[in-house]
């Protein structure tokens, strides 16, 4: 991936992650996602008192962009934390925010950019953040 695609990516993470849902937790994330015609799609995490009813930043972008039409995706940059303050730790996706990307994304090539600024980020495939996955190829 370029590095200017990797920071807009970044960058787009952290302005989502401004429109956070998060009166419960004070946990706010934003999502970036590249879908493979080149457009950004973000996502925030949306709270509900009834907590299973909330849905991660990663899963609302990726939601929204197959509501849109949009099937193949190349990477994501989360960017996530405590309200107020500086970012100090990395936000990784969840379980079930993994599992539903790999329905999406092809995982060895699948980019996952976790970031607490555009300088200061980690970078993983899919694959390695959901090894042995189970997708379509599993029931089939």
């Amino acid at each position: 991936m370029k590095d200017e695609t990797r920071t807009e990516l970044i960058k787009a993470a952290l302005d989502a992650r401004q429109n956070s849902y998060a009166p419960y937790s004070g946990y706010r994330v934003g999502a970036a996602l590249l879908a493979q015609d080149g457009e950004i799609i973000t996502g925030c995490n949306v709270e509900n008192a009834s907590y299973g009813a909330s849905c991660c930043a990663e899963r609302t972008a990726l939601f929204k962009a197959v509501s849109q039409g949009k099937r193949r995706f190349l990477a994501i940059a989360v960017a996530g934390g405590r309200d107020g303050g500086s970012l100090s730790d990395y936000a990784y996706p969840c379980g079930i925010c993994r599992q539903v990307l790999s329905e999406f994304a092809g995982k060895e090539e699948f980019q996952v950019i976790v970031a607490r600024s555009v300088d200061d980020y980690r970078e993983f495939t899919l694959e390695g953040l959901l090894p042995c996955g189970f997708g379509g190829d599993s029931i089939r």
